[in-house]
């Protein structure tokens, strides 16, 4: 699960560096979803039972995307992803717990706590008049409810379907086809012309994307959804290290607490959960 959280801040700061990110978006999902295509030829059908949850789950992705797209538009990058990110945890172990009936420990439970207040205070680092802005929070949190929406639609639904990887492999094939068939249609030069440029970076990406999410489905077939929800959203550590290292950002005092908390959380975790 770390490594899937550092293949997911990998091609979040590749999106962050670059100028188009809407196209480049689009064409990393479209990357992803031919990856996933490739592999139903070799894969069993999903259980009959799983397939309105991976219908539910593209459209929770989709939604997700639309959210996401219009909380980057009313705030910075370094807000809304810590906020979106941090939030999802908590709605999922709350869900969890009282709709599902998945058994936390007092411990595991601190540990969600711990790590989540540490990624959301990555929000604070530019000052409080960020979290002021009524929009930008919204879309942010709102946000955080379809990943905590469609993280326990494919735990469930993955555990159905018999085998993790077709459920995976169709969501990410399903997702993409819709965008796939935008391409085809809209013909515009400037678009195409642009495509010339990202589609390499962006096909690496988009492989990068798959495979970390098809490892968080797998992940919440052998482990409490929960606690696989809380471990991913340490992607933004990652992230983090990624803006300092690569892209030349500035690590402030709030954000060495909020990576150390984080650390903390994982070491509680990992002393509860010693497989």
């Amino acid at each position: 699960m770390l490594f899937a959280a550092l293949l997911h801040a990998a091609w979040n700061a590749f999106v962050k560096k670059n100028d188009d990110r809407v196209l480049f978006m689009a064409l990393l999902i479209a990357a992803s979803s031919f990856g996933a295509l490739v592999t139903i030829p070799f894969l069993p059908l999903p259980a009959p039972q799983s397939w309105p949850y991976i219908c539910l789950s593209v459209l929770l992705h989709i939604g997700y995307s639309i959210f996401l797209i219009f909380a980057y538009k009313f705030g910075d990058l370094g807000h809304v992803y810590p906020l979106a990110r941090g939030s999802a945890p908590l709605m999922v172990a709350l869900v969890s717990i009282t709709v599902i009936g998945e058994q936390l420990s007092h411990l595991s439970l601190l540990v969600i706590v711990i790590m989540a207040a540490g990624i959301m205070s990555l929000s604070l680092t530019r000052g409080a008049q960020n979290l002021r802005n009524p929009q930008a929070v919204f879309f942010a949190l709102g946000t955080g409810v379809f990943i905590a929406s469609y993280t326990i639609t494919d735990g469930l639904g993955a555990r159905l379907a018999g085998n993790s990887h077709s459920y995976a492999a169709w969501i990410f094939a399903l997702e993409g086809l819709p965008l796939m068939i935008f391409f085809a249609i809209k013909k515009h030069s400037q678009t195409f012309s642009k495509i010339q440029h990202l589609w390499k970076p962006a096909f690496l990406m988009g492989l990068m994307s798959l495979l970390a999410y098809w490892a968080v489905i797998w992940a919440m077939t052998v482990a409490p959804i929960a606690l696989v929800a809380t471990i991913r959203e340490t992607s933004i550590i990652f992230a983090l290290l990624f803006g300092v290292f690569f892209l030349k950002e500035k690590l402030g005092l709030v954000q060495l607490v909020a990576t150390f908390t984080t650390l903390i959380g994982i070491v509680l975790l990992k002393i509860n959960h010693p497989l």
